[in-house]
C-alpha cells in the first residue's frame, strides 16, 4: 500500500507543480523542471515496484492527465485572474521648458522622495528632487529640466 502511495503522491505532485510552472511562474523553469522530475521518479518507481504493465499505465496517465490539465487550465483562462487587465496609455512629462523656467515656484502636492507631483499654477506634473525628500506642501521651486525631468528643490 505504501509504494501506491508514493507512486501517487510523486505524480500529482509533479502534476500540481508544472501546472504551476505554466499558468502561475512561468519562465522560472526550477519549479516546472522539479515537476517533471517528480513524475519521472513516479513512473520508475511504478515500473520498479509493479512491473511493465503497471509502469506503461502510470505512464500513459500522468502524460494523459498533464495534458487534459493544461487543456483546462489554458481553456478557462485561469491566469486572467492573476493578470493585469488594464494597459497604461500615460506619456512621460513633454515638457515646455516656457511653461517651467528655472526659478519658477510651485507647491509639492505629494511627498518627493525623491519623485512626486508638484503643482505649479494650475498644471500638476511629475517633479523630482536631488535626492532629498520634500514634504507634500513645501514651497518648490524649479532648479533645472534635464531631459523632460523637472528637477525642483525646496524653498526654505
Amino acid at each position: 500500500m505504501a509504494e501506491w502511495t508514493i507512486v501517487i503522491a510523486l505524480v500529482l505532485i509533479g502534476l500540481l507543480l508544472v501546472i504551476i510552472e505554466v499558468i502561475f511562474i512561468p519562465g522560472t523553469t526550477f519549479v516546472g523542471v522539479a515537476g517533471f522530475v517528480c513524475m519521472i521518479v513516479g513512473v520508475i518507481l511504478a515500473f520498479r515496484y509493479f512491473g511493465s504493465e503497471t509502469g506503461w499505465m502510470t505512464l500513459g496517465g500522468s502524460t494523459a492527465a498533464s495534458g487534459v490539465l493544461l487543456y483546462i487550465a489554458f481553456k478557462s483562462n485561469v491566469w486572467k485572474r492573476f493578470a493585469l487587465g488594464t494597459s497604461i496609455d500615460s506619456k512621460v512629462n513633454v515638457i515646455e521648458e516656457l511653461k517651467f523656467p528655472v526659478g519658477r515656484e510651485g507647491v509639492a502636492v505629494s511627498a518627493l522622495r525623491p519623485m512626486g507631483k508638484g503643482e505649479f499654477g494650475p498644471e500638476t506634473v511629475e517633479v523630482r528632487t536631488g535626492g532629498e525628500y520634500v514634504e507634500a506642501g513645501s514651497r518648490i521651486k524649479v532648479a533645472r529640466i534635464v531631459r523632460n525631468q523637472i528637477i525642483v528643490e525646496i524653498i526654505n
